[in-house]
């Protein structure tokens, strides 16, 4: 094996483990947890990650959130110690990675599936990562059957698609039954199917009182998956929340309405104190700054014929673009300057 190969099959043993399909795992201490203090990285000038601060508790799924380049995957590398911060400590368990007795029972990671042996089969990899760590022959079995590897589990994995390469770092994280899961765009390349196991597998895991850290571009699956957000943008904080108080505290909630006279109807909601918007389809009204009790109201009021009231709450999707919008290093162009 070349001296590059040995290197990356080192970089997926120390950033591997396990955890799902086994017995629960005995009570937490409520000490478990991820702590990220002042955390800074420098590459030359430009400062990645800025004093970043914040905790990832155990028994829920926290989403890591953050436009490309923001220091997410950099910030995931520091707590594994695969990056040395520039100043300030990532701790598991209070202490830092390179401390822990037997990491990979206590710390399973998944940061980039290609990182594999191509000329492995599925089953040598993860039989060579569980013997370097003395964890038993048979969980390799185990795991790839979790994974749903188990009838390529004799193919070489330079063969695997994007998704099974997923299934096998997933399998790798999960090795070594670990109390701590950092994902870093684990459902990268899952079809559907894949995408709603690894979902239910997340959230079994921190059911079962686990600390799961996982980080995703896919917000409308973020949104059914994680409990709690941590988002940053250009390596700094800016929110560290639930999902809901996310989503209520940065997107727009407004109300549609359809009428048979939106004319007569909309010049009574603008004097009532509400913000219209006319539809495309210019059938319905967008309403910003009234209840919906206040439009029905309002329409009683003026004898308007009202087919439908309904209250449009804000998206993760649109919550995360409000944030940070005016941290994006990369804009797309208009829509109206592209040629299709």
């Amino acid at each position: 094996m070349s001296r590059v190969a040995t290197r990356v099959g080192l970089v997926v043993s120390i950033s591997s483990v396990c955890g799902a399909m086994c017995a629960p795992p005995p009570a937490r201490r409520l000490a478990d947890m991820i702590q990220i203090q002042n955390l800074t990285k420098d590459f030359g000038s430009r400062t990645v990650v800025d004093s970043l601060s914040f905790e990832v508790r155990p028994g829920v799924v926290t989403g890591f959130l953050g436009p490309n380049g923001a220091g997410k995957s950099t910030t995931m590398r520091m707590i594994l110690g695969l990056d040395r911060p520039t100043s300030g400590q990532a701790l598991i368990d209070g202490m830092r990675y390179r401390d822990l007795p037997r990491p990979l029972t206590v710390v399973g990671a998944l940061l980039d599936a290609r990182w594999v042996h191509g000329q492995r089969s599925a089953r040598a990899h993860l039989a060579w990562l569980a013997a370097s760590n003395d964890l038993p022959r048979g969980r390799v079995d185990e795991v790839l059957d979790l994974v749903g590897l188990t009838e390529v589990a004799g193919n070489k994995t330079g063969s695997f698609s994007l998704g099974m390469s997923q299934r096998l770092g997933l399998a790798v994280a999960l090795l070594g039954d670990p109390r701590y899961l950092l994902l870093d765009e684990p459902d990268n390349g899952l079809d559907p199917e894949g995408i709603v196991w690894i979902r239910r597998i997340m959230k079994r895991l921190a059911a079962q009182g686990r600390t799961v850290f996982v980080s995703s571009h896919l917000l409308a699956e973020m949104a059914l998956t994680a409990d709690h957000l941590v988002v940053i943008a250009a390596g700094r904080l800016i929110a560290d929340m639930s999902v809901q108080a996310f989503i209520a505290d940065s997107a727009i909630s407004s109300i549609r309405v359809r009428a048979r006279d939106l004319g007569v109807l909309g010049e009574a909601l603008t004097s009532a104190g509400g913000d219209l918007e006319r539809l495309e389809d210019g059938l319905a009204l967008r309403v910003h700054g009234l209840s919906a009790e206040q439009i029905g109201e309002v329409a009683a009021r003026v004898g308007a014929v009202v087919y439908e009231i309904y209250e449009e709450h804000g998206s993760l999707e649109e919550a995360f673009m409000r944030r940070t919008e005016d941290t994006l290093q990369y804009h797309s162009a208009a829509e109206s300057k592209v040629a299709v």
